[in-house]
């Protein structure tokens, strides 16, 4: 009860008027940051960060939030209409989308996308909202020693758990580690690595490093690529919608399967990309239709999106109740509430309890307004598709280095942006993942307080990570995290 009287709360601060333009807003600028390839829901939110800093930061989450909610909903339009994955996760969607749409099923295709994208993310919301009081509740109990163990267990998950080779996220995270120790000890006074250059006293501005990384390393390799548009028109009628929802409640395992997912794996650092192919996958193998997929089944139109969504939904939980990032747009959205002066975990709920659930009713709005404005201007934003990329890269790049110029009002921040830009395009042609990188660069600070004020309070003894039962708990889960693939080679080793 006590949750509902809180969200009733919140509502009322998400339905005044200059919310609700601001929910819209990000709504419109989301779908649009989805539709064109070279952009994403990370990317976007890091660029218009600075844009929100006058207002307040409960009007500028719900607008960054909403941006965050639109590009997951723009991102199946172009995988659907155009066989182009304009976000990460809605690569597994292009599979059977656009076969569909060359079948002439394009508003079939697009209204289940959409419709399943709305069900991950109610899931999810839902989760949180009855979720997110108990996890903070508990988190109330942790010292520097727990809070060291949780953010290990971050890392190590990230090492362990993700697709890439575990080597490269691990060369990725120490990159972004080093980086993060850039400038001025925060415990000794000491400056580190500054190399005579006042401009880095402060260490390098995290939106600065995340603009570079993922909006102008983007669109430098997506150029390379020269990519060009072209595909099938899209347009929903009301008739279209009607029949789909008619037929959707027979896949009700597949979109069940598909938030467990989902919310599993936003919770844990696993991300809305690889939710959206183990999805994909489980469905394939669950059908009774398996040959179909990779021609137009609706089955994987509906796995990945609902995924997708539940994920991305799902690892505001972490950031908000323990300031652990679960995908890298929550770990711009964490450099956020940082730099607004607020401090993500579970003081964050008693201290800042409008803040908390005025965020949590818009995204139960932003997700409502979401399906609504996609499912009636699908032809707008095909539209757009049509421009030549020749005009449209460059003015990504403009917003991209007036976002970085306007965090200090310093050129210099556009030249640290271009040199993060050359180092995103690097990684993405040597194949590198980025997160890692972008949440050891959010965290080190964090993790390195934690860890030396555990060692200070047991006087430079290790065992302080083991000894408390909910310390020694979470370590234990962290090195098997961290060791699991090698756990996996051992077990098909002993079976072969």
């Amino acid at each position: 009860m006590d949750e509902l009287s809180h969200l009733i709360q919140g509502f009322s601060i998400a339905l005044t008027l200059p919310n609700l333009g601001f929910m819209l807003i990000g709504i419109f600028l989301g779908v649009l940051i989805g539709v064109l390839p070279g952009l994403g829901g990370a990317n976007g939110v890091a660029i218009l960060l600075p844009l929100t800093f006058s207002m307040s930061p409960t009007s500028a989450i719900i607008m960054l939030s909403c941006i965050y909610w639109g590009a997951l909903f723009g991102g199946a339009i172009t995988s659907i209409l155009f066989n182009i994955p304009g976000e990460p996760w809605s690569v597994a969607t292009t599979f059977d989308g656009y076969p569909m749409a060359q079948q002439g099923q394009a508003s079939r295709a697009l209204t289940a996308a959409f419709t399943s994208s709305f069900v991950g993310a109610l899931v999810a919301v839902l989760m949180v909202t009855f979720l997110a009081p108990l996890v903070a509740k508990f988190a109330l109990n942790f010292g520097p020693p727990e809070l060291f163990a949780v953010q290990l267990l971050t890392f190590a998950s990230f090492i362990g758990m993700s697709k890439e080779p575990p080597v490269k996220t691990l060369l990725s995270m120490m990159l972004g580690f080093a980086l993060a120790a850039v400038g001025l000890d925060s415990v000794t006074g000491t400056l580190r690595m500054t190399f005579g250059q006042e401009s880095l006293l402060k260490g390098f501005d995290f939106l600065v490093a995340v603009i570079g990384l993922f909006g102008l390393g983007e669109i430098l390799l997506t150029m390379e690529e020269g990519l060009s548009f072209k595909g099938q028109r899209g347009r929903i009628t009301l008739q279209d919608v009607l029949n789909t929802w008619k037929e959707l409640p027979q896949y009700w395992a597949t979109s069940l399967r598909a938030c467990l997912i989902g919310c599993w794996m936003g919770i844990t650092p696993g991300g809305a990309t690889p939710a959206s192919f183990m999805s994909y996958g489980a469905a394939k193998r669950m059908s009774r239709h398996p040959q179909d997929f990779g021609r137009g089944a609706i089955e994987g139109v509906i796995a990945p999106e609902t995924a997708a969504h539940a994920a991305g939904t799902s690892a505001l939980l972490p950031m908000l109740t323990l300031g652990i990032p679960g995908s890298p747009t929550a770990a711009v959205l964490l450099g956020g509430l940082l730099i607004w002066g607020l401090q993500p975990g579970p003081l964050l709920f008693t201290e800042q309890p409008e803040f908390v659930w005025g965020l949590i009713a818009s995204m139960y709005l932003g997700n409502i307004v979401g399906l609504l404005v996609v499912l009636t201007t699908v032809p707008w934003w095909a539209a757009i598709l049509r421009l030549p990329f020749s005009i449209i890269a460059p003015v990504i790049v403009v917003i991209c280095a007036v976002g970085a110029y306007t965090v200090h009002n310093n050129l210099q921040d556009v030249y640290l942006m271009v040199f993060f830009g050359l180092m995103g395009y690097t990684f993405k042609k040597l194949h590198y993942p980025m997160a890692p990188l972008v949440l050891a660069l959010v965290l080190g600070d964090m993790a390195e307080s934690s860890f030396r004020q555990s060692i200070l309070m047991s006087q430079g003894n290790l065992g302080v990570f083991i000894t408390t039962p909910l310390a020694g708990a979470i370590t234990t889960l962290s090195l098997v995290m961290l060791f699991w693939p090698l756990i996996g080679r051992l077990r098909q080793v002993s079976r072969g």
